[in-house]
């Protein structure tokens, strides 16, 4: 689950893609497996949280991590690149709320040391993914791109 190590765009070939036409589907996508592995870790994780955090950090967590990959497809499956592009600010967003709980649990001991490096690891690569992925589409659009 921790360490993936893949380029945002490249598909199951580990070939990179040059322009999205050519990825048939939005789980072809390294970054949204990647963002699927590490939802399933951190429901894996803020399962062993204080009881008392179920309707509070626990359910805070968990929706920003469902919300990356969630937003990846959904952008995916919208009807321009700009629409796409705009559902990949969303998953960017919700990747930083993600590693801000990340920090407060672990501040508050609820994350060993170990799953908190791992974890920002983790969405280190999956931002470097989404950006990767809204500058080439940006550039097979011709849009221009937003400081990132």
């Amino acid at each position: 689950m921790f360490g993936t190590r893949d380029s945002g765009i490249e598909g199951k070939s580990g070939t990179e893609y040059k322009f999205m036409s050519t990825i048939k589907s939005y789980r072809e996508l390294r970054v949204w497996q990647n963002a699927m592995n590490i939802t399933q870790t951190i429901y894996e994780l803020t399962r062993q949280f204080p009881s008392d955090e179920k309707y509070g950090l626990v359910s805070q967590i968990r929706r920003a991590a469902v919300s990356i990959a969630s937003n990846i497809a959904e952008g995916n499956g919208r009807n321009t690149t700009g629409e796409y592009i705009h559902f990949l600010g969303i998953s960017r967003g919700s990747l930083f709320e993600l590693e801000t709980q990340i920090e407060i649990a672990s501040r508050l001991g609820f994350l060993s040391q170990e799953s908190h490096t791992l974890l920002l690891k983790d969405s280190e690569l999956i931002s470097k993914q989404l950006t990767g992925l809204i500058k080439s589409l940006n550039a097979s659009s011709g849009f221009g791109t937003r400081g990132s």
